[in-house]
């Protein structure tokens, strides 16, 4: 859906769903108000790359043609030998698309002239992922018969859309949010020489376990235990089902303290939470979530974060426990990447969970310190 839901709606869902989660944001406007227009950006446009036969890895091969959505802001730049300079790809979390980080919130702090990825001089790469956004997903019509995509086949596809389409041979920056910044791994490993720095928000570069895994679990087996969802051909919405997902992901991926100073008393709470569902319920289809939640099934950076070449910054926050601290994952595995930092943002008022990754408030610091430092040499 392209049309941007009530803010508090977004809120909720957005924590439960892993998506470019906005729960710091202000409190919800009147109803009465009139939402402020988008800014439009330099170049800003819109555009599909199809790709003909594209070998998933799974072997499956039911899709003659996957298409690949994607938004551009600015343009690119070449230094003498053709190299592209400033383009910045940057992804969404998962349920999420490029669309997320155009509003107020994001590209409003970061993409604005001045601000630390200037759209005038930068080339902003936003993508959807594959089963995701208006890119080739199970609800166009194949639904469980969609192919079962993995991380990698998202990366590749991405990697695709850059030097096939949109000419781009370098970029300055991969960052990306939850899912986003997974895949930001997947990219620093698979191809090290293509970038200059790194910035996975939310995440951990090792295989999904523990309730990570079985969070997403429960997910997928609330759709599919729901006798309306009928393997996928449903005829209406598996609403037990749908609902038994949001649950299992709410207490993972949202903030406890951002949900009691917007929901402080019961029936604000009751209210807030029926808002959230009846959007969740609109917006999602159970097709397509189970695709997008599956597909981190053979995520596992760990073998491989050697072979990172660019400098690597990698920030969590500490109320987050879809990446909990206290599991002293992170601090292990960033000894690895040979110009890793880890970044753990402490509790506060300001942050949001999960939720956080959105918010250049909190961690746009670090971005101008990675950007200063990962300049190519002059």
């Amino acid at each position: 859906m392209r049309k941007i839901a009530s803010l508090l709606v977004v809120v909720i869902l957005s924590a439960i769903t892993c998506t470019e989660a906005q729960t710091s944001q202000p409190a919800a406007a009147p109803q009465s108000a009139k939402p402020a227009a988008q800014p439009k950006y330099p170049n800003q446009t819109e555009g599909d790359f199809k790709i003909s036969n594209f070998p998933f890895q799974s072997g499956e091969t039911t899709l003659p043609v996957l298409n690949i959505h994607y938004i551009t802001l600015g343009q690119p730049q070449r230094d003498k030998t053709g190299k592209v300079t400033n383009a910045v790809l940057i992804m969404h979390g998962t349920t999420g698309s490029g669309e997320n980080f155009m509003g107020a919130y994001f590209a409003g702090q970061l993409f604005g002239p001045g601000q630390l990825l200037d759209a005038s001089k930068y080339f902003i790469i936003l993508p959807d992922g594959i089963g995701h956004g208006h890119s080739s997903k199970p609800s166009d019509g194949l639904h469980m018969r969609f192919p079962h995509y993995t991380y990698d086949d998202m990366v590749l596809a991405q990697y695709r859309l850059l030097t096939e389409h949109l000419g781009v041979n370098h970029l300055r920056l991969v960052m990306g949010t939850s899912m986003g910044a997974m895949h930001s791994w997947v990219w620093g490993y698979t191809y090290p020489d293509f970038m200059d720095a790194l910035m996975p928000l939310a995440s951990l570069p090792v295989q999904i376990a523990g309730r990570n895994r079985m969070m997403r679990k429960m997910a997928i087996e609330a759709i599919e235990s729901d006798p309306a969802w009928k393997n996928g051909e449903y005829t209406s919405v598996p609403e037990a089902g749908m609902r038994g997902a949001y649950a299992s992901l709410f207490f993972m991926t949202s903030s406890p303290w951002q949900i009691r100073k917007r929901a402080p008393t019961r029936d604000a709470a009751d209210q807030s939470l029926d808002r959230a569902i009846a959007g969740f319920l609109k917006r999602q289809d159970p097709n397509d979530f189970i695709y997008a939640f599956d597909a981190s099934r053979d995520y596992d950076p760990s073998p491989h974060l050697e072979k990172i070449k660019a400098p690597l910054f990698a920030i969590n926050s500490a109320d987050d426990e879809v990446n909990p601290p206290e599991l002293g994952i992170m601090e292990k595995e960033i000894a690895r990447v040979p110009k890793g930092k880890y970044i753990l943002i402490p509790w506060s008022e300001k942050t949001s969970g999960h939720g956080t990754h959105s918010n250049p408030t909190i961690w746009g610091d670090y971005l101008k310190e990675l950007l200063s430092i990962s300049g190519p040499a002059k």
